[in-house]
Order: structure tokens, then sequence, then C-alpha cells
């Protein structure tokens, strides 16, 4: 086993390169002025202070947290339905549905937005119902796969043994179902909400210019504007919240678990 540990070495140097080196320039950035040159850093908090003392940039904050969390409820209310019947089908049929769940995931997601452009572009709806209509579509089959996944799980024998002890249909699927599919639930919601909240090509493309998430705003001070230290500023605010809706919802599965336990 330990000449295979070796193996483990290209993956570490890979994450140093990738996401270690990276994640340290966005906090270097982030903490310093403009214009440093090589050897001299000027560290302040200017652009941390810039962010939460002009109004715009946390109501922009907010808009991408409400919509994140909308779309997670959207995909919550759509998805587990969509799974729990996935679940009571037969095995081949199961197959069938998984397979027509993540077909459209073989596609770009970027090309699927684009024709999603093309599709809602007449319809005559708002920026934000199409951004919504979006990321519900994009996010959807994440949410799914998680929930039938922990529904398909369930030993059918309790399910039995919930109609034998005298519950009903609804009785035992808020009793037994539910409860031991909730961790696919949490684990569906971490991975509709932290990409919809980073979001920034969907709401681009389908909000024609005009609905602007965080991820736009990273994204116009890293391209456009030039301005790195105030894009890795606002980056690094992203990057703690997401660690913290990750901390959350870690803390919601592991409590599901030991109440099914």
């Amino acid at each position: 086993m330990k000449s295979f540990a070796k193996l483990v070495y290209p993956y570490i140097a890979w994450m140093v390169v990738m996401i270690i080196v990276p994640m340290l320039l966005i906090v270097l950035y982030a903490f310093t002025v403009k214009g440093n040159d090589v050897l001299t850093f000027h560290f302040t908090l200017d652009n941390f202070l810039r962010f939460f003392q002009d109004q715009i940039f946390p109501s922009v904050l907010w808009r991408s947290l409400k919509m994140a969390f909308i779309t997670t409820l959207i995909c919550v209310a759509v998805g587990y339905p969509a799974a729990y019947f996935m679940a009571k089908m037969k095995p081949s049929s199961a197959a069938l549905m998984v397979l027509l769940v993540t077909l459209p995931m073989w596609i770009n997601m970027l090309v699927r937005t684009y024709a999603w452009r093309g599709i809602l572009s007449r319809t005559g709806l708002s920026g934000e119902m199409r951004v919504y209509i979006g990321m519900v579509y994009n996010f959807l089959p994440f949410m799914i796969l998680q929930v039938y996944t922990a529904l398909s799980k369930i030993d059918p024998n309790l399910i039995i043994a919930s109609h034998d002890l005298g519950a009903d249909d609804r009785q035992t699927f808020l009793k037994v179902t539910l409860p031991l599919s909730l961790s696919g639930v949490v684990s569906g919601i971490t991975l509709v909400f932290l990409p919809a909240v980073s979001s920034f090509f969907i709401p681009k493309l389908l909000g024609g210019g005009q609905y602007v998430l965080i991820g736009n705003l990273i994204e116009e001070y890293f391209v456009s504007t030039g301005d790195w230290n105030f894009g890795s500023a606002i980056s690094l605010i992203m990057a703690i919240i997401i660690l913290i809706s990750m901390f959350v919802t870690r803390k919601l599965d592991i409590t599901a678990t030991e109440d099914n336990d």
C-alpha cells in the first residue's frame, strides 16, 4: 500500500498549483492596494470597506442570496416529488428516468443556457423570471438525483412494517420515508445553492445584462475593469459565505443522519 501512496503526489501537486496557489493570490490581492510591485506590498482593508460602505454591492449580494435561496426551494419542491415517483417505479423504468434526467447534463451548461436564451427571448417575461427559469433548469437534476439516491436506499421492509403497525400512506411518508431521505435533500440543497449563488453567465445571458448578481460583479472587476484587488475582495467574501453554507448544510446532514440512527 505504501508504494501506491506515491501515486497521490501528482494529485497533491495539481491541487497546490490549481487550487491553493490561486486562493492565496486572491487573499493577497484582497488585502493589498492596487499597483503593488513584486517586492513591496501595501496592505489595507479598504477593499472590504468599499464593498460594505457602498449600498449597491450589499444589495447585489442580497439579491444573489435571495435568488439562490428561491431557486433551491423551487428545486426541492419540484425535485422531491419527481424523485419520489422515480423511486416508486420498476427498476428498468427508474433507470430510464434517471437517463432522461441526466441526458441534458451531457450538453455543456453554457450551450443549454444559450438555447434557453433563444426560447425565452420571445416570451415577454421579465429578466428576473428568465434567470429563475435558467437556474432551475440547470440545477434541478442535481436535486432529483440526490433525493432519488436517498429514496432508493430505503429498505422496503420499513415501509411494509409501518403499514403493518397501522400507519396509512401519509403517516408512513412523514414518519419513515421523509426522515430517511433528508440526507439526500441536504446534499441536493448543497449542490443547488452553492453554484446558484455564484453563477454569473446565467444572469448575464438570460437577464439581458440588466439583472446583475454577485458573480457578474466579480467577472466585471476581473475582466472588464481590471481592478483585481476589489474583485478579489468580493471573491473572498463569497468564499466565506459558501464555506458557512457548507458548514450549515453539513451540520444539517449530520443531524438528519443521527436522528435516523
